[in-house]
């Protein structure tokens, strides 16, 4: 994606020194463009849980990097620094599926080499290897999804499609193209007129935020809604798709998102509206069968629905929207069970959310 016109991924190895990987820094995003330069795994894991970079591929990227800059750092005890790293960086975001399958998939590469050198060789690649997957899926999520709008253009007799989203699952989340956007993206490159409601996603609003910034810094028209206006919209006929991303989807089509997901999707079954989940298949999870019992939900600091952040007076400035003696609860992810969900879009097509349809693109999974 392009920001003022020039390319940028969300993380990349810097040009000229590869010890020094960049990233996007996400918290003061839409109002200043910061890149933060990382230098250890401390740092990497640091911006993960802080939520300097977040989204499902791009936690999964950063952590295959974060295994990177762990072989740098590492000392004579190489494989127990190593498996002290793993475990730091598993610890930052327990809900996002990308985090741990990226980081077994370094530490398996790794394991191959025998000197220092080729394992850090080898660390970087497979985290290169996993930033540039992550990016290329995206794009193909993006080719299968956008028949699904053309299709419901050519209905509208041409007329403009409105998409409702839910969180960021645009290219901030991802290394590039995104998930949920990456359709849109191609419908509006390719022509076809598209709208989309942006949920602002309380309490770290990454909806209002993050969506409607690269949005806006693609041209794709859209408009930021409260949380709860999503069901009114649905009701009066003004929300012809929903697509969200996903942090964890089970193999049996069970989806994790952020906090919020749950309800968008009942109000669109209530109102025959298409609900659909894009994900590449790194952020599906083939050991998990029930979503509800079995996948973890991340519960972050009550303060971040205490406060609100924003710009004022040429400066990001935190301000406190609860009474001063107000507990508060900040659950951060929510499970849609499978059968309010539509269809899953993947790098490999379209499916349906249960076990058969899943297994049947992906049958290198099948038990």
């Amino acid at each position: 994606m392009k920001v003022r016109g020039q390319h940028y991924r969300t993380i990349w190895p810097n040009d000229t020194d590869s010890r020094v990987i960049q990233l996007i820094d996400q918290r003061f995003l839409p109002h200043r463009f910061v890149i933060e330069e990382v230098r250890t795994v401390d740092e990497m894991a640091g911006a993960i849980k802080e939520m300097h970079v977040r989204g499902a591929g791009l936690i999964g990227a950063a952590a295959g990097y974060g295994m990177y800059l762990a072989t740098l750092g590492a000392g004579t005890s190489f494989e127990d620094d190593l498996a002290a790293a793993a475990a730091q960086l598993k610890a930052t975001r327990p809900t996002a599926v990308n985090l741990a399958w990226a980081i077994e998939r370094q530490l398996k590469n790794i394991g191959a080499a025998e000197s220092v050198e080729e394992k850090q060789r080898l660390a970087f690649n497979t985290a290169r290897q996993i930033a540039d997957e992550d990016a290329e899926y995206c794009r193909r999520i993006g080719e299968h999804g956008v028949e699904l709008i053309r299709h419901i253009s050519e209905q509208k007799d041409g007329a403009t499609v409105n998409v409702l989203t839910h969180c960021n699952a645009g290219w901030l989340a991802f290394v590039d193209h995104g998930s949920a956007t990456a359709p849109i993206y191609a419908a509006h490159d390719g022509g076809i007129p598209v709208h989309v409601w942006v949920d602002e996603t309380r309490p770290r609003s990454q909806g209002s935020k993050l969506t409607a910034w690269e949005l806006g810094e693609h041209g794709v028209p859209y408009t930021v809604i409260a949380d709860n206006a999503g069901g009114h919209l649905m009701q009066h006929g003004k929300v012809d798709v929903v697509i969200v991303g996903t942090d964890r989807t089970t193999y049996t089509g069970d989806v994790a998102n952020k906090i919020g997901t749950y309800l968008k999707a009942l109000a669109a079954k209530d109102n025959a509206v298409p609900f659909y989940v894009a994900l590449p298949s790194s952020s599906f999870d083939w050991n998990i069968r029930n979503g509800l019992k079995e996948i973890p939900i991340e519960e972050r600091d009550s303060e971040e629905v205490n406060y609100a952040d924003g710009w004022h007076g040429g400066e990001q400035v935190k301000v406190r929207v609860t009474p001063q003696t107000s507990a508060a609860a900040n659950f951060g992810f929510d499970v849609t069970p499978r059968q309010f969900v539509t269809g899953l879009i993947t790098e490999r097509g379209i499916c349906q959310a249960n076990e058969e349809s899943i297994l049947q693109l992906f049958p290198e999974h099948a038990r």
